[in-house]
């Protein structure tokens, strides 16, 4: 899957580069706000696609003695480049657009519905092959030619409606509309971008523990902690068992724990043991310790 998020990336970005200049000479040529605009948000996007994906070849490198947790984040770093300059490209889109409005200007109809067709069919291949992938650098490519796509198709409609009544305002009014509909999936993204980067957990964790296995030899389970790279979910916690817990035991509670956690999509997991007699030597450990142990009591 890595290395087709790689792949996938840069067909979006080769496809995304070329149709920009395609359209750019096509806005010029149709004297459309809306074209020409979108030509410079996908020079913006051809180069944070290329950063994500010299990003994503990055983070399919192997965990080593300085990135204990890999290189997943890089890819994330992408998704952030990706986002920023996104939303400067909406920003500028939008500026010119409100020039325009107080200025209108005749358009090349046909022009600007031989462009909608074309970027229709461009974004929408590259669309198609990021769109479906499961990292969040491929995702939002994926999104960001998903909103050309759908961009593209309010434009096919605006140009026949300017065409049939001869309404260039149109034009910028919908180039706005289009800044905004990007501007906001923009911040949801970086609003996820910003949740990996300060280590939100990727469950609820108060969920988490009423759903972790009832049994006799688990006393408590606290110091709960839970993260994600944006690919993989990681988790800790401390596991309480009695002091008198032979091998077997140990072996067949920590089994039960994982698989419960594994079914909750965490596929990296640390558990701390400890016996009942035993001091936590975590300072922080009596914000969350006996959490499990209450609700263990509760659920018997």
């Amino acid at each position: 899957m890595k290395n087709d998020a790689e792949k996938n990336i840069g067909i979006a970005f080769l496809l995304n580069f070329f149709f920009s200049i395609f359209e750019l000479l096509g806005g010029f040529w149709t004297n459309s706000i809306s074209i020409t605009s979108d030509s410079i948000h996908d020079f913006g996007d051809c180069l944070s696609i290329l950063i994500s994906w010299l990003l994503e070849k990055k983070s399919n490198k192997k965990p080593n003695e300085f990135y204990t947790y890999g290189y997943q984040k890089f890819s994330v770093l992408g998704a952030l480049i990706n986002s920023v300059v996104l939303f400067s490209g909406a920003s500028i889109m939008f500026v010119s657009a409100v020039t325009r409005i107080f200025d209108p200007e005749e358009i090349n109809y046909n022009g600007v519905l031989i462009f909608a067709v074309i970027g229709l069919i461009v974004n929408g291949i590259g669309s198609y092959k990021t769109i479906r992938g499961e990292k969040l650098s491929e995702k939002v490519v994926g999104l960001h030619l998903l909103e050309d796509v759908l961009s593209w198709a309010v434009v096919l409609i605006a140009g026949i409606v300017m065409k049939i009544f001869d309404l260039p305002i149109i034009d910028p009014i919908l180039s706005i509309f289009i800044t905004f509909f990007i501007l906001f999936n923009v911040i949801r993204n970086l609003i996820k971008v910003f949740e990996i980067f300060l280590d939100k957990s990727v469950i609820n964790i108060d969920e988490l523990k009423k759903d972790l296995p009832q049994d006799e030899q688990i006393l408590d389970i606290h110091h709960l902690h839970c993260w994600t790279d944006g690919v993989n979910n990681f988790l800790t916690l401390h596991l309480v068992v009695s002091d008198s817990i032979d091998k077997d035991n140990i072996i067949r509670v920590k089994k039960l724990l994982r698989e419960k956690l594994f079914a909750k999509k965490i596929n990296h997991i640390t558990i701390e043991l400890e016996f009942a007699s035993e001091n936590c030597s975590e300072n922080n450990c009596e914000i969350t310790k006996n959490d499990y142990k209450i609700l263990h009591i509760h659920h018997h």
